[in-house]
């Protein structure tokens, strides 16, 4: 018996790359996962039904339970028919894994409102919409005297977390599911809902559309594949069993390795008895970092 028999997953953008793994992981520990993928390009231009149904024929095919959902996760009406089809499919909704995304670099005088919006949109509102619309669910079945013990695991970014130039919209809508991780996971844990956040690092097709990442994330022979997305799965298994008590957590994997991220600390503090001159600022903030963060590697 997996460790995930009975339970219901929701995987948005499960048709290729991460989703794919999720989904595939997720079916094998024995969940019902509704395989969720409008089938866009890596811009989020276009539509084709045909990797949610691919996979769902794979997971059937291994013996798993599946069906295919192709609406848009930052459409709130699709997101609202991808919970209602888990529920009316399976009975219930178990877990939640927030992956969809797309790119659309640029540097900031070159980037366009279209492809900020549609970044910002996919990213942010495709983990706010089917998160709402399962929030809901979980608050009917509370009130409804029904135990949950539910799990969302959301998708950040490396990127989110120290920023990489030429990703203003997909650093920003990323450490923005970062603190939307941490308020869902405050909100929810009253309904029985855990709510963690993952930053993978892995080969897909947004990583390999990024300028010198192609070659260095090439599979060698005889070697480990640190960036086989296959790597990042059973995390979010581990996340999405009804045993887990993590919440509220950020967890940056990439291989073997996992990053336990604890947001923003305070370096140093400077304390002034009344209202800062601006004399008094230049004494106490001349040592102040003239650069940035080191940047890490973004998916």
């Amino acid at each position: 018996m997996g460790s995930l028999e009975g339970r219901v997953a929701i995987v948005t953008g499960a048709g290729r790359g991460l989703g794919r793994e999720h989904a595939l992981l997720l079916a094998a520990e024995g969940a019902s996962v509704v395989v969720n993928d409008p089938g866009v390009a890596g811009d989020g231009e276009g539509a084709d039904q045909g990797p949610a149904h691919e996979v769902v024929a794979e997971i059937r095919a291994a013996g798993g339970q599946a069906v295919a959902d192709t609406g848009r996760a930052d459409d709130f009406a699709a997101a609202r028919a991808m919970v209602d089809l888990a529920v009316e499919h399976y009975g219930d909704l178990d877990i939640l894994v927030n992956n969809a995304g797309v790119t659309r670099d640029a540097t900031i005088a070159k980037m366009t409102e279209a492809e900020w919006d549609r970044v910002v949109s996919v990213h942010l509102k495709g983990h706010f919409a089917p998160l709402h619309h399962a929030a809901a669910h979980w608050r009917e079945r509370t009130r409804a005297g029904r135990a949950v013990r539910a799990s969302v695991i959301n998708t950040s970014s490396g990127s989110g977390l120290r920023g990489n130039p030429g990703q203003l919209n997909y650093a920003a809508a990323k450490a923005g599911i970062a603190a939307m991780t941490v308020v869902a996971a405050r909100e929810l844990q009253r309904y029985g809902v855990r709510v963690n956040s993952i930053a993978p690092v892995a080969r897909t097709r947004m990583t390999m559309e990024t300028p010198g990442l192609a070659e260095k994330l090439a599979p060698r022979d005889g070697e480990f594949d640190a960036w086989d997305p296959a790597n990042v799965s059973p995390l979010v298994a581990w996340l999405a069993a009804e045993e887990c008590r993590a919440n509220g957590q950020l967890l940056m994997i990439r291989g073997g390795r996992i990053d336990v991220y604890d947001g923003w600390a305070v370096r140093e503090t400077h304390q002034s008895t009344g209202r800062w001159t601006l004399a008094a600022l230049d004494a106490a903030l001349a040592d102040l970092p003239s650069a940035p963060p080191t940047l890490v590697p973004s998916v």
